[in-house]
């Protein structure tokens, strides 16, 4: 299965992240399909920026968000497939 999740970057203590499409079975800094925004929680306030288009189109195709960018993805107004067509599906 197809994941959006948050892969850590930055040095020890100076934590940034970027949000990426990978394989669940990849390591959480391991290898991943394709790079869609970032999220910094050290500035104030927490930046996250992410490329709308793409992440609209993993979403078709079935990705699941993490827990964390879920809650991200609904605090910017782009939200997983609209509950009526998931209920088609």
């Amino acid at each position: 299965m197809v994941r959006i999740r948050l892969r850590r970057t930055g040095s020890k203590k100076q934590a940034s992240y970027r949000v990426v499409v990978a394989d669940q079975r990849s390591p959480r800094d391991g290898r991943f399909i394709e790079l869609l925004g970032h999220y910094n929680p050290r500035t104030d306030p927490p930046t996250f920026e992410i490329n709308r288009e793409r992440t609209q189109y993993w979403l078709q195709q079935g990705a699941q968000p993490s827990d964390a960018v879920k809650q991200m993805l609904r605090n910017v107004d782009l939200t997983a497939v609209p509950e009526s067509d998931a209920e088609a599906a």
